[in-house]
């Protein structure tokens, strides 16, 4: 049974930010799906995907871009699960929280433009949501990005609530599954030295760097994304 490329998306965005990624892969003939994300919790959010790639059934690789990095991390010791991809995201460890994992380097340029929300959550208690300006979101997180289509992202924009910044990973499958990372080298969302230090400490397989690169790499640079996805499936179905 030929591989699955689960495409996992990240904070402040969703399944579509996966878009030009997404068409390149159907066209070269690869089994896609872009399961969108609730941006709930870490915990949550890990299992929704944990639950949808099980569900596949057949061998599973997992691509996570930002916040969708720390998803996979946990989601990926599902069975079925065969490798990793981590797009400008967060590989995180055992009991680290995003926020643990970003606090021991230099705040990124998002930190000041970020909205916060209240919202009511399901039990009657209060909760946050956390979004980008608009007016900044496409120098901060789509930098690169041809402008119509940044500002039809920033409108449309998944916020992500602040419980999952504190939650802790329970999971570390980059542990047990092979991986791969890419660093956007240009990222003022999330401190390129943040993905290159998770990706270390992983000891993954193969990490690639695209100078230039915004935060959202899969629509300024999609085929260094598929590249990658490329040598993984190649690797896992070896």
């Amino acid at each position: 049974m030929p591989t699955t490329v689960v495409l996992v998306h990240g904070a402040f965005a969703d399944s579509a930010s996966w878009a030009p990624v997404t068409r390149l892969l159907l066209d070269a003939g690869h089994d896609v799906r872009v399961p969108p994300v609730p941006n709930r919790s870490l915990v949550g959010d890990a299992a929704y995907i944990r639950r949808f790639v099980e569900q596949l059934g057949g061998p599973v690789l997992l691509v996570g871009h930002s916040y969708g990095g720390a998803v996979i991390t946990v989601a990926g010791v599902a069975e079925n699960v065969v490798g990793l991809v981590y797009v400008a995201g967060y590989a995180l460890a055992k009991e680290e929280s995003l926020g643990q994992l970003q606090g021991g380097f230099p705040d990124s340029d998002l930190a000041a433009h970020l909205v916060y929300e209240p919202y009511t959550l399901p039990d009657g208690t209060d909760g946050t949501d956390v979004s980008v300006e608009i007016a900044a979101f496409p120098a901060v997180f789509a930098g690169g990005v041809d402008p119509a289509t940044a500002q039809v992202l920033a409108v449309s924009q998944r916020p992500l609530s602040a419980l999952a910044f504190g939650e802790v990973a329970s999971e570390e499958a980059w542990r047990t599954k092979p991986s791969w990372g890419l660093v956007s080298a240009a990222d003022h969302t999330i401190n390129p030295d943040v993905e290159r230090f998770g990706y270390t400490r992983a000891q993954m397989r193969r990490v690639v760097e695209v100078e230039g690169a915004p935060h959202l790499v899969m629509h300024q640079n999609p085929q260094a994304v598929v590249d990658l996805v490329t040598e993984a499936l190649a690797a896992v179905d070896a």
